[in-house]
């Protein structure tokens, strides 16, 4: 009964073994999204667009979403970050809103986005200070007015949280985010206790 399967590069870690997400690539996403899709019976599927796959251009951006698409089988493409991280493809609402008009739909994902790990210094918690909540409020209404159809809230207080989801008229999904997001995501592997060394707070 789940409504949409997120295959993540977190994959990165929790399959093949990297310490971080960023060394996970296109083709390695691809070919585990096949497997995915290949046993998906009723739910939307959608692919992590990784680490340098979408940050040099609009075109680099489009061109991969679309490989992605076509050669995994997935229904949408997921994609981090806000202005900061998308103004090197010359800006968010352009380069998403090429995705959308090349017929690919696209989840974003603000607070905590483990691709920019390096920059951020860590896996804490995001938003907490008022400058960074609002600039994160404005950037889930910047990647709403994009065309995204669902945006991604990573741990952030949620207080935060559902002043976005009240904000925005795509729905949010929430992880670590608490429970007034229009869904939540729930890792797999976190679930079940399949990741060593790492036992999720709930």
């Amino acid at each position: 009964g789940i409504e949409m399967i997120l295959v993540g590069d977190s994959a990165s870690n929790i399959v093949c073994g990297n310490r971080y997400t960023l060394p996970i690539t296109v083709e390695e996403m691809i070919f585990l999204t096949k497997g995915v899709v290949r046993a998906a019976e009723h739910a939307l599927v959608v692919i992590d667009m990784p680490f340098g796959s979408y940050q040099v251009s609009e075109e680099q951006a489009v061109s991969n979403a679309l490989k992605m698409m076509k050669e995994s089988g997935a229904d949408a493409v997921k994609l981090e970050g806000g202005e900061e991280v998308l103004e090197s493809i010359q800006r968010i609402l352009s380069a998403i809103r090429h995705m959308v008009q090349a017929g690919v739909p696209v989840m974003g994902h603000l607070g905590l986005t483990p691709q920019s790990v390096n920059q951020l210094g860590g896996y804490g918690l995001r938003a907490k200070e008022d400058a960074e909540a609002e600039k994160l409020l404005n950037d889930a209404k910047l990647l709403d007015e994009a065309g995204c159809f669902a945006i991604v809230l990573e741990k952030i207080p949620a207080a935060l949280a559902k002043r976005v989801t009240e904000a925005v008229s795509c729905p949010t999904i929430g992880i670590g985010a608490g429970n007034v997001t229009d869904g939540q995501v729930l890792v797999l592997h976190d679930m079940l206790g399949l990741k060593e060394g790492f036992k999720p707070k709930f």
